[in-house]
């Protein structure tokens, strides 16, 4: 099936027209141009479009700490939105879950410091993404699709937020403030604070997030609220200019009630441990030689209460009448040790990694009873992999790249019943262990051209039904028993190809891949007893294809423009429908000028109507429910330097107060009195934002 014609199918020839002949008519700009210099002076900037590293069009990095617009909210999710080719499953203010082209969970393999952060709630109120705070973290790394092994299995694409090692060269301290006030009570405050010496540093990251109720575009205050802290520290020992040895202990807590949700999330507790150990050797010739180890180590806690009565009252009505409260935690200890070899035109990285987590789960039927029940485990995953990667250096400036993993996956169920409280049953497979031994790996060949670097690779991933799809169903496949002793592994095979292009001041880029999906794991909705909404999991097969492509051009010293297009597209196979939960088609232009210690910059996002959905079908957090309309939402920002230490930026989102609602989203909960007949939570109306960065 052509590119055109699948997306004819799911947006209308209208929006795809507006979208693409927008897109055309700025590169033309572009192409008519006169090409000037780079303005090279420094100034502050709020970034509205990123892009991968120069010739990397494979790899995104970022840094999480620069002003963004749209203003993100307080977790990863949000800020990982304006990223092109990246969506979040909404469901009002914060801690909505990320979704990569089309693909939600665990087939976007999420980590924090090298370590895994799985939530606890059964329907995902607190993705792993929810409990990161991007400001804390130095540097975000995302490698799209089954392109790499070394960070474990993501089919989608591995996000990586990383905190670098705090080395002094000589007894010294720094620290960076950063305030954020804005519309609807938008209050946020990030500390990032190191003291030491050529012999180690002691480093502090804190932060607090907080906002109101948002008002959508029509004036209406949508439930949305969130109050959320984090504090990590980081205690390092650098011997020597080569050697670092780092102990990390963090905590966190918040809480965010939920428009689109029966409950709110009451606590959101995070604990975490990590020690990393990394050496770097120097090796003289070109025969290969080991150049690195990275060994770390990590305990994540979650301890999460989802309750109907502290952040709204409980509706009077229905299975929700009273008070209710549930009270579920997820301990992940895991570890990785690797190395790189490097010399004579080979780079060889291999390594093991490893991780054990346990699920409990307990609750209370009035306020504040359910600590007063037993914690009850429900599930033990656990999972061992072993990687290698190697670089080829070709001639020609070309270089072959490949990997290979292999893991060895178990989940063991402790449930002793299944079902809802009013019917409950003895299961089947209490005490039975699941095992698997799964294989992924990639090829790829890139090569550099003129001014450009181009690529093309061939992937495989196998990916193990995680928590949500074993444990949250009501029912598995036909035929079983449950999910978990039914729902079979995941394998992706995909190609992948893209180019980078920088010559003067004219940068373009694109990313593209086709794939094919057996065994997807898909869930279906209906409703069962007393209007109880019920779930199950199935397995289909499925083809999944899209893109993600940009430019930009520097047009004069002080003026350059940028945009970026992302579409996916997915097809059940098995059923002959779409696949669903996919993003509509998105664009987002940009026109920035920037002069000595000012800049300014306007945004326009440029969303269709998505058109092409299946009804009932999705994921454990979110199903479709129908069509969902074209918006287009204009923003603009200012930034001045002040001096080498002071920031100021400020901006308006949504300038023109769109009534709007994203297409990945919840329907609003009864019990905030939203209709019964399903309609999109709308987003923010329009929004004003101020922020002070000070460095000392």
């Amino acid at each position: 099936m052509s590119i055109s014609r699948s997306v004819s199918q799911f947006v209308s020839p209208r929006a795809v027209s507006t979208v693409l002949a927008a897109h055309l008519a700025v590169t033309a700009i572009w192409a008519d141009s006169k090409h000037m210099p780079v303005h090279t002076q420094a100034a502050p900037v709020v970034i509205t479009i990123s892009r991968g590293l120069p010739h990397s069009p494979l790899t995104v990095v970022a840094n999480p700490q620069q002003p963004r617009q749209p203003m993100p909210a307080s977790d990863g999710a949000d800020y990982l939105e304006t990223i092109a080719g990246f969506a979040t499953l909404r469901n009002g203010g914060a801690n909505g879950d990320p979704v990569f082209r089309g693909m939600f969970g665990s087939r976007l393999n999420l980590l924090s410091d090298g370590g895994a952060m799985p939530g606890a709630c059964p329907s995902r109120m607190d993705p792993a993404a929810s409990y990161i705070r991007p400001e804390t973290y130095d540097k975000l790394i995302i490698t799209k699709g089954p392109q790499s092994v070394v960070w474990g299995t993501g089919s989608a694409a591995t996000v990586r937020f990383e905190r670098e090692p705090a080395r002094f060269l000589e007894p010294g301290a720094w620290g960076e403030i950063s305030l954020l006030g804005g519309s609807a009570g938008r209050f946020d405050r990030n500390l990032d604070a190191a003291a030491g010496a050529a012999d180690g540093y002691l480093r502090v990251l804190a932060s607090r997030s907080s906002a109101d109720d948002y008002r959508d575009g029509n004036g209406d205050r949508i439930p949305s609220r969130w109050d959320k802290w984090s504090a990590d520290l980081l205690l390092g020992w650098t011997p020597d200019a080569s050697t670092v040895l780092e102990l990390g202990i963090g905590a966190g807590d918040g809480e965010a009630r939920y428009g689109g949700r029966g409950m709110d999330g009451s606590q959101f507790r995070r604990e975490s441990l990590s020690l990393r150990f990394q050496r770097e050797f120097e090796a003289a010739g070109q025969q290969a030689a080991l150049r690195d180890i990275d060994a770390r180590l990590y305990y994540n806690y979650a301890d999460h209460v989802m309750d109907n009565y502290s952040l709204r009252q409980p509706s009077g009505t229905g299975m929700m009448a009273g008070p209710m409260a549930s009270n579920v935690d997820r301990r992940t200890v895991g570890g990785r040790l690797a190395g790189t070899w490097r010399g004579g035109g080979w780079q060889f990285e291999a390594g093991i990694d490893g991780q054990h987590s346990e699920h409990r789960g307990r609750m209370g039927m009035d306020i504040g009873t359910y600590d007063d029940g037993p914690w009850l485990t429900d599930a033990v995953l656990q999972s061992v992999g072993v990687f290698g990667e190697v670089t080829r250096e070709l001639p020609g400036a070309a270089k072959l790249v490949a990997g290979l993993r292999l893991d060895q996956v178990a989940a063991r169920d402790e449930r002793a019943q299944l079902g809802r409280a009013m019917n409950l049953r003895p299961n089947p497979t209490a005490g039975e262990r699941r095992e698997a031994t799964l294989g992924s790996g990639f090829i790829r060949y890139e090569r550099a051209l003129a001014g450009a670097t181009a690529y093309v690779g061939l992937g495989h991933s196998s990916r193990f039904p995680d928590y949500w799809e074993l444990y949250s169903p009501d029912q598995g496949p036909d035929g079983s028993v449950n999910a978990f002793e039914a729902v079979d592994p995941e394998r992706t095979a995909q190609l992948d190809l893209g180019m980078h292009y920088q010559r003067g001041a004219v940068s373009a880029w694109a990313t593209a891949y086709a794939g094919v999906v057996e065994d997807f794991m898909l869930f279906r909705y209906w409703h069962g007893m007393m209007g109880m909404v019920m779930t199950e999991a199935d397995n289909i097969d499925a083809r999944i294809a899209g893109m993600e492509w940009g430019a930009g051009y520097q047009l004069t010293q002080r003026w350059s423009v940028d945009s970026s297009v992302a579409w996916a597209w997915g097809e059940n196979r098995s059923d002959g429908r779409p696949l669903p939960q996919m993003p509509p088609l998105e664009a987002r232009f940009t026109l920035a000028w920037q002069h000595a210690n000012w800049s300014a910059s306007a945004l326009w996002r440029v969303v269709a109507r998505q058109g092409r959905v299946a009804p009932d079908q999705g994921n454990v957090a979110g199903k479709d429910f129908g069509d969902s309309s074209g918006f287009g939402v204009f923003s603009v920002n200012a930034a001045w330097q002040a001096s080498e230490s002071l920031g100021l930026s400020a901006g308006v989102d949504n300038l023109f107060d769109k009534a709007y609602a994203e297409h990945l989203n919840l329907a609003g909960n009864a019990g905030f009195g939203f209709p019964d007949d399903p309609q999109r939570l709308k987003e923010p109306g329009r929004t004003l934002w101020v922020r002070m960065d000070l460095r000392f």
